[in-house]
């Protein structure tokens, strides 16, 4: 039986799960960070908590002997995919990062590209006043110094601080409906959004919204992946891989 690795957390994972648990001669594991309290369920084995950095991973793989690794955490789990690809090198193990494609812009938006979280708050001031800040609820330290700007924080789970002066917390989960957005805008009078560059349809609504109402959208680029892995865009991809390896 082959024992496949799953690094999860994205609707991708979900899914590419779901596919391979029902086959036979294979043994899923998908592996979750735990900072959500209530994940989605996912079908096969989980397990929840970090590895301990490269090594920590790498010695899992050796001891659970793990045949393959996929690397479907979300784009901007920077770390967890750098460790990822030291400890599929260490041991051998082949690996493969899922990675849903970017957003582009079309005509109508109008994105200001920003490299991190700090870059986007310097932007900020000159572009608006009330801020749609969907960026997830991690890393508000970055606007934290922030006055004079009324921010509307949009999170699955209760932000941590330290945050804006100005703050009104959202809690939804995706997916969102275009209308919904362009509501949620009106509603809120919001002149400006931030959000990463996280790709797929489930929260790609409010980039539609903005580009209907001419709002400016400051969009952080995703962090670069390690040099050499190999990456496919979705969850067929990754199945075609799993059949070569």
């Amino acid at each position: 039986m082959s024992h496949i690795l799953i690094l999860g957390g994205t609707t991708e994972a979900r899914r590419l799960a779901a596919e391979l648990a029902v086959r036979a001669g294979v043994r899923v594991t998908t592996s979750l960070a735990g900072r959500v309290a209530r994940p989605g369920a996912v079908d096969g084995d989980v397990r929840i908590g970090g590895f301990g950095g490269a090594e920590g991973l790498a010695a899992w793989l050796r001891e659970h002997r793990v045949d393959a690794l996929v690397d479907a955490t979300h784009p901007f789990a920077a770390s967890i995919t750098a460790h990822a690809a030291r400890a599929a090198a260490a041991t051998g193990t082949p690996a493969v990062v899922l990675r849903r494609p970017g957003w582009r812009p079309v005509p109508g938006d109008r994105w200001h590209e920003a490299a991190s979280l700090a870059e986007a708050a310097v932007l900020l001031p000159g572009l608006g006043h009330r801020v749609l800040l969907t960026t997830g609820r991690l890393g508000l330290a970055a606007f934290a110094h922030l006055t004079g700007l009324h921010f509307v924080v949009r999170s699955v789970e209760p932000p941590e601080p330290p945050m804006p002066p100005d703050t009104e917390v959202l809690l939804a989960r995706g997916p969102f409906t275009d209308a919904d957005e362009t509501a949620l805008l009106r509603e809120r009078r919001i002149d400006v959004v931030v959000t990463k560059d996280s790709g797929g349809e489930a929260t790609a609504a409010k980039l539609t919204a903005a580009r209907t109402l001419a709002l400016p959208v400051v969009v952080v680029r995703r962090p670069p992946l390690p040099d050499g892995v190999t990456t496919v865009p979705d969850v067929a991809g990754a199945l075609e891989w799993l059949a070569r390896v």
